[in-house]
């Protein structure tokens, strides 16, 4: 049985699309999908992304990491998939309905509203979320959002600086953290320019993360930081982040097809 799927990236965050609107897969499991996103002996992807039917929206969006765990949200294949329907759609995700519309600068995405709360994120124990009383070596005091997945934003001077590839994963795992965590350092340039790297929870270390920009934004806005918009650079490239007085996040950025193909789906479960 050949199953086809398209290969697309977000500023260099890429995705395999499996398109099950139509035919359901015939069955996905962690050690697949492991396999799938394997660089050596499989296609290779930060993210496999499922299209299924959904009666409230043009699809839903399900979205598992390298290490086969399923996550809530993705800003960056939400812009692919919104380049993939080529047209304004509601599209459904575990994190919450998000919509997509082709814009001049890509796609632009409504993330929904911003959550703070600390069972929200979630975290083990009641704390501020705007200033955390915490740190892990030279890491300290973050902010914690949840934007549809749980991010802490560390605000330094020099974000190249951080070990993010040792710190990352020790700041993952942390108990405090009962879901698991994305870790974002963020260095402010002005009022309008962030810079930012990402450790993506189950997927380590990734050239650009869309949530983890909108949340990074967000965070920075919270503290008077920067103003209500923001460009957010990542190792990939830029996204626009706007936090809008509704109270919603507007991410705005390029999304490109990669390729197509197709593979024999018993070579992988």
């Amino acid at each position: 049985m050949r199953i086809p799927f398209v290969k697309m990236h977000g500023l260099g965050n890429d995705f395999i699309v499996l398109d099950a609107r139509e035919d359901a897969l015939p069955g996905l499991d962690a050690a697949i999908v492991r396999a799938l996103a394997d660089r050596q002996q499989g296609i290779g992807c930060d993210q496999l992304i499922v299209l299924e039917p959904d009666a409230d929206a043009a699809c839903r969006m399900r979205i598992y990491n390298q290490d086969g765990g399923e996550v809530e949200a993705c800003g960056n294949a939400s812009r692919a998939v919104g380049m993939l329907l080529g047209e304004p759609a509601r599209i459904a995700t575990a994190g919450g309905m998000i919509e997509t519309r082709p814009d001049d600068a890509g796609i632009a995405v409504d993330m929904g509203e911003p959550r703070f709360d600390w069972d929200a994120i979630p975290l083990a124990y009641a704390m501020d979320t705007m200033t955390m009383p915490l740190g892990w070596e030279e890491l300290e005091q973050p902010a914690a959002v949840n934007v549809g997945n749980p991010h802490v934003v560390f605000f330094v001077e020099d974000n190249d600086a951080v070990r993010l590839d040792q710190l990352g994963p020790l700041i993952e795992h942390d108990e405090l953290f009962p879901e698991r965590i994305n870790v974002n350092v963020a260095s402010v340039e002005d009022r309008s320019t962030i810079r930012l790297r990402v450790w993506e929870r189950g997927a380590g270390l990734t050239r650009a993360c869309g949530t983890g920009a909108c949340a990074t934004a967000v965070a920075a806005m919270r503290r008077n930081l920067v103003d209500r918009e923001v460009t957010v650079h990542l190792p990939g490239g830029p996204l626009t982040i706007a936090w809008g007085e509704d109270n919603r996040i507007t991410m705005t950025g390029p999304a490109t097809e990669s390729f197509r193909g197709s593979f024999a789906w018993e070579d992988y479960a």
